[in-house]
This record gives C-alpha cells, structure tokens and sequence, in this order.
C-alpha cells in the first residue's frame, strides 16, 4: 500500500479538510490506536503480556459450548 492511495478532500478556500484511505490501511491505524490505548494502563499491560505468552487454552469450540453459544 502506498501513500498515493490516500485522497484528500480540500474545502472550497483549498484546505485541507478530510482524507479517504484503503479499508486496510484504516484498520492497522484503528488496530494501532486501540493497542496503545490499553497499553496505558499497567494492569491492561499485564494482562496483555500474559495472555500473548500464554501456552495453554482451550478450542473455540469448547469456549462456546461452556458458554452456552
């Protein structure tokens, strides 16, 4: 992806005003945004870092069959 791929939308005096991306590229910036949001927090940190070093769990499966979905 390319920053050629972003459009900007300038108001009538030449601002400025808005900008249109890929789909893809929102998302990484939302996926982004949303990380560093809960990275803020030193319980969420540590929550996060426990869960991604995780070794056991459980299937799908079994997750929704004890949660009754």
């Amino acid at each position: 992806m390319s920053l050629a791929e972003i459009q900007y939308v300038s108001d009538e005096s030449g601002n400025t005003v808005a900008a249109i991306v890929p789909i893809e590229l929102w998302r990484e910036i939302e996926s982004e945004r949303e990380t560093a949001y809960l990275l803020k927090s030193d319980n969420m940190k540590r929550r996060l870092v426990e869960a991604k070093n995780r070794q056991e769990g459980i299937s799908l499966d079994e997750a929704c069959e004890r949660l009754g979905i």
